[in-house]
């Protein structure tokens, strides 16, 4: 697992100068702070507070009129430009977390997880950073390698791999492939050409229950990911990988699930798979070289919600290796892990249009021109966000609110009982933070409403990434008549 940036002598990877060096704002720009003078992200340090904008993007400043500026850019500009509903990624936020992570695990591999945002300016910002890349299908791997990521530095993931998903991963050179059930063992050493080897791990479940739902907790038994160690899978599936000529066992590795606020779960997944990395030795006289741990890392969705810290996350993971590894007389393996949410979660915003303003009984129901096609995780998960009015001064106080979707669905609702001004009205301009991760991702052609646009925001400037879906571009798949 080579860096494809160089080691200063501090050991910290050495920075390109079309990074390091920030470009001159446009004439009349609004010009956000240089990045040492923002406070660090939630979960790279101290508790982030609790704020109205402590979980917003570190750029954010007050632009006038309740208006706000998100990397220099204020979001009415943003929204007159690209339309509404977009998404609204602050580029340095999400270098700044990459780097955070180079920080806290200088010795480690830090994988991305493409599955919480993926396109091709978030493959360049997490390769020009020196980040390797979790992908979980043909389809993300084949857009990294098409915008210039080495295969090399990725890791395929995924329950239940197609055999498209091997045949891409092994044409392309993936430098590691995750396998999670015994199907696949098979199926990847028939695949591997003849006179070569995959490098692959074994995923396992160690039976730690973390996560922020029960529909994103993975690291129990008894649900679809990995192999178990209490049933003894794990330690048939490495016996039967360790048989094959063409496969090369690597290493180990879980996850344990998404939203992930606290330390303790690592510690107990740590000392987990030391015990199963000691009997592997003691069975087979094999000594992996290599410990993923996944990610899962919580944020702050809300202000005053708790989010994984990370320096200390990193300190306490590391010393727990040590110390066990010391215990069962084994070499410490080299650690990676792979955040998603943690490094472009805080970086994205999304703006919404309000439509209208319906008042029934008890309860105050805000529409906006998006909703659950764009982000299904509050129908998923339950999840809360907390909607901004932005672009104009309220002149009421504020009573609670239901932002919803203007999807056929009643379970279309973005955010409920949220504090909005009472003023509110059709045309108004609503921003939500944390918008990210997992939002995008998984939207869907629901109603045939379309996907929004992408816009990168940094030193003053907007460009756009990901254009908005058209009818025109649902149209050209529908060829039935």
């Amino acid at each position: 697992m080579s860096h494809p940036t160089p080691l200063n002598p501090s050991g910290n990877r050495t920075l390109s100068r079309a990074v390091r060096e920030t470009a001159a704002p446009a004439a009349g720009a609004v010009t956000a702070p240089p990045r040492t003078a923002l406070r660090p992200p939630c979960g790279d340090g101290p508790a982030c507070g609790d704020g109205p904008l402590s979980v917003w993007p570190g750029s954010t400043t007050p632009a006038g009129h309740d208006d706000l500026a998100v990397g220099g850019v204020p979001l009415t500009e943003v929204a007159d430009r690209f339309g509404t509903p977009s998404y609204v990624l602050d580029e340095d936020e999400i270098r700044h977390r990459c780097r955070a992570y180079l920080r806290a695990f200088p010795e480690a591999e830090v994988y991305y997880a493409a599955k919480a945002f993926l396109c091709r300016a978030m493959v360049h910002w997490v390769r020009e950073e020196g980040l390797g890349l979790d992908v979980c299908s043909a389809g993300e791997l084949e857009l990294a390698v098409t915008a210039g990521f080495p295969p090399e530095r990725m890791v395929l993931h995924g329950n239940a791999k197609s055999p498209a998903d091997l045949r891409a991963a092994l044409r392309l050179g993936v430098g590691r492939i995750a396998l999670d059930n015994t199907s696949e063992i098979a199926r990847l050493a028939a695949a591997v050409p003849a006179g070569t080897r995959q490098k692959v791990l074994i995923r396992v479940v160690p039976g730690i229950a973390a996560g922020g739902h029960a529909k994103i907790r993975t690291g129990t038994d008894d649900q679809k990911f990995g192999l178990s160690i209490a049933d003894g899978s794990a330690q048939h599936a490495i016996a039967r990988v360790l048989s094959q000529p063409r496969l090369e066992l690597v290493g180990l590795h879980c996850h344990l699930g998404s939203q992930i606020t606290t330390v303790k779960p690592y510690l107990s997944a740590v000392r987990r798979l030391i015990g199963l990395l000691a009997r592997i030795r003691e069975q087979h006289g094999v000594t992996l070289p290599e410990l993923d741990l996944g990610g899962g890392h919580g944020v702050a969705y809300r202000p005053g919600e708790p989010a994984l810290d990370l320096a200390t996350l990193a300190a306490r993971v590391r010393a727990e290796l040590a110390r066990g590894c010391a215990a069962a007389g084994l070499p410490v393996p080299r650690l990676a892990v792979e955040p998603g949410r943690a490094v472009v979660g805080p970086a994205g915003v999304v703006l919404y249009r309000v439509l209208s303003v319906k008042r029934t009984g008890a309860h105050t129901f805000v529409a906006v021109d998006g909703g659950m096609s764009d982000n299904p995780r509050p129908a998923l998960y339950g999840v809360r966000y907390a909607p901004r009015l932005v672009g104009r001064d309220a002149a009421a106080a504020t009573e609670p609110v239901t932002v919803v979707g203007r999807h056929c669905e009643a379970g279309d609702v973005l955010a409920a009982d949220v504090p909005l001004p009472a003023d509110v009205r059709p045309g108004d301009l609503l921003a939500v933070p944390v918008a990210g991760a997992y939002q995008l991702s998984m939207a869907s052609g629901y109603n045939l409403v379309g996907r929004p646009p992408v816009v990168a925001v940094t030193g003053g400037r907007a460009r756009l990434l990901v254009r908005r879906e058209s009818l025109a571009d649902m149209q050209e798949r529908d060829i039935g008549l």
